[in-house]
């Protein structure tokens, strides 16, 4: 029988970080080791969904696209207005 008289506790535990900030870092690692641009590379990949644009080393093209293009131009921009300090 449960005791109405308590509130219980749930507590949700932290994702892992194997979020967004972890692709891109990965991604622009792997981009790099093999002599790309990364900034070019990844910026066509956001544009054209293209998968081709980031190379599969490391194997920055499976997690990449693990991840909705739009989430890696929020993670981004969040970024880019952080480190400006607009927010």
């Amino acid at each position: 029988m449960q005791d109405l008289e308590s509130t219980q506790y749930f507590k949700v535990e932290a994702e892992p970080e194997t979020g967004v900030r972890v692709v891109l870092s990965t991604v622009y690692e792997a981009l790099t080791e093999k002599g790309y641009n990364p900034v070019n590379q990844i910026v066509g990949y956001i544009m054209s969904g293209d998968p081709t644009y980031i190379t599969s080393h490391m194997g920055a093209r499976s997690l990449i696209m693990k991840v909705e293009r739009d989430e890696l131009v929020e993670e981004l921009l969040t970024e880019y207005i952080r480190n400006n300090h607009w927010a």
